[in-house]
C-alpha cells in the first residue's frame, strides 16, 4: 500500500467519523453544558483518550481477531500491512463474514433513519419515507432473509455473519433509545441532581455506543486496524474540539446528518458487494464519502442564506 493510497483511505476515515458523530457531538455538548469546568476538561482529555485507544482501537482490533483468531491478537492488529503471505490469505479468505455483518448493520441503520428518525428533509422522497414508517421492519426483514439465503449458498459463516450485523444494530439502537430517553430526564427533568461523575460515566457509554456506527462503517475504506485507529482517531479529535469550541454553529447545517446516513448507506452497500465477490477499488469508499458529505455540506449552506 503506497503513500497515496493511505492519505486517500486516512482522509475518508476522518471524514466520515466527523460526520457520523455529529449526533454524539451534539449530545455531549448539552450534557457538558451542565457540568462544572474541572468535570469538563476532565472528560475533554482522558474521555479523548479512552474514546481513541480504547473504543475505537479495540473494537475494529477485536472485530479483526474474532473473524480470524488463528492470527493471534498481533497478527489481527498488524493484518493489512503485514507482508507475510499467509497472513494476506488468512484476511482475505475471511473478509467476506466481516463484511457481510458490516453491511447489514449499516444498511439497517440507514434505513431505521429513512423510516422511522426525524429529520430534516434534504432530498425528494424522504417525507414519503417518513410516513411509511410502518414498514420498516418488514424491508430490513426482507433484506436480511435474501442476504442470508445468497450468504449461504457461498459460505455459512457469511450468512452467520450477516445475521450478527442484525443483531449488533438492534443491540446499539436498544442502547441508543435508553441514551435518549436518559439525556431528556438529565437535562429537562431534574438532571442537575446528578452529580458529574455520574454524568461522565453517562457520556462515556453514549461514545461507546455511537462509536460502533463509525468502527463498523470504517471497514468499507480499509481492513487495516492500524489505519483505522488513525483515521478514526483524528476523526474522534476534530468531534471533541467541535463539542468544545463549535457545537452551535454546526447544529445550522442542517443537512449534515442526511449525508452521514447516506454515506452510511452506500458504505454498507459496499461492504455486501465486496462481500459476494464484487472488486471495488479502494478509492470508491473515500470518493463516494466526499461527494456525498460534500453535497449536503453545500446544501447546508444555502439553507443559511
Amino acid at each position: 500500500m503506497d503513500i497515496l493510497s493511505i492519505l486517500i483511505i486516512v482522509s475518508g476515515l476522518i471524514l466520515f467519523e466527523t460526520v457520523s458523530s455529529i449526533d454524539n457531538a451534539v449530545i455531549n455538548a448539552e450534557v457538558l453544558s451542565t457540568m462544572s469546568r474541572r468535570a469538563r476538561r476532565w472528560f475533554l482529555l482522558w474521555g479523548l483518550l479512552i474514546a481513541v485507544f480504547l473504543l475505537r482501537g479495540a473494537l475494529p482490533w477485536a472485530i479483526v481477531w474474532g473473524v480470524n483468531p488463528g492470527l493471534g491478537p498481533i497478527g489481527s492488529f498488524t493484518a493489512a500491512l503485514s507482508s507475510d503471505p499467509a497472513v494476506a490469505e488468512a484476511i482475505e479468505s475471511s473478509k467476506h463474514i466481516l463484511l457481510s455483518g458490516g453491511g447489514i448493520f449499516l444498511v439497517f441503520l440507514f434505513f431505521h433513519w429513512l423510516f422511522l428518525e426525524p429529520k430534516n428533509f434534504g432530498l425528494r422522497g424522504e417525507r414519503f419515507f417518513q410516513r411509511q414508517g410502518v414498514w420498516f421492519y418488514a424491508v430490513i426483514s426482507i433484506i436480511l432473509a435474501v442476504i442470508v439465503w445468497l450468504a449461504i449458498q457461498k459460505d455459512p459463516l457469511m450468512a452467520f455473519g450477516a445475521v450478527v450485523g442484525s443483531t449488533a444494530f438492534f443491540i446499539t439502537h436498544g442502547f441508543k433509545e435508553n441514551a435518549r430517553q436518559a439525556e431528556e430526564q438529565m437535562l429537562h427533568k431534574g438532571g442537575s441532581s446528578l452529580s458529574d461523575m455520574s454524568k461522565i460515566l453517562y457520556l462515556e457509554v453514549i461514545d461507546a455506543t455511537f462509536s460502533v456506527d463509525g468502527v463498523v462503517g470504517a471497514f468499507a475504506f480499509t481492513l487495516s486496524v492500524p489505519l483505522i485507529l488513525l483515521g478514526n482517531g483524528i476523526g474522534a479529535l476534530v468531534v471533541r474540539q467541535l463539542t468544545v469550541s463549535s457545537i452551535d454553529r454546526i447544529k445550522r447545517y442542517i443537512f449534515l446528518k442526511n449525508g452521514a446516513m447516506y454515506s452510511i448507506f452506500f458504505l454498507g452497500a459496499i461492504m455486501l458487494l465486496d462481500s459476494f465477490g464484487w472488486e471495488v477499488p479502494f478509492w470508491v469508499s473515500p470518493v463516494v464519502t466526499s461527494i456525498v458529505v460534500g453535497y449536503f455540506f453545500l446544501k447546508s449552506r444555502k439553507a443559511l442564506v
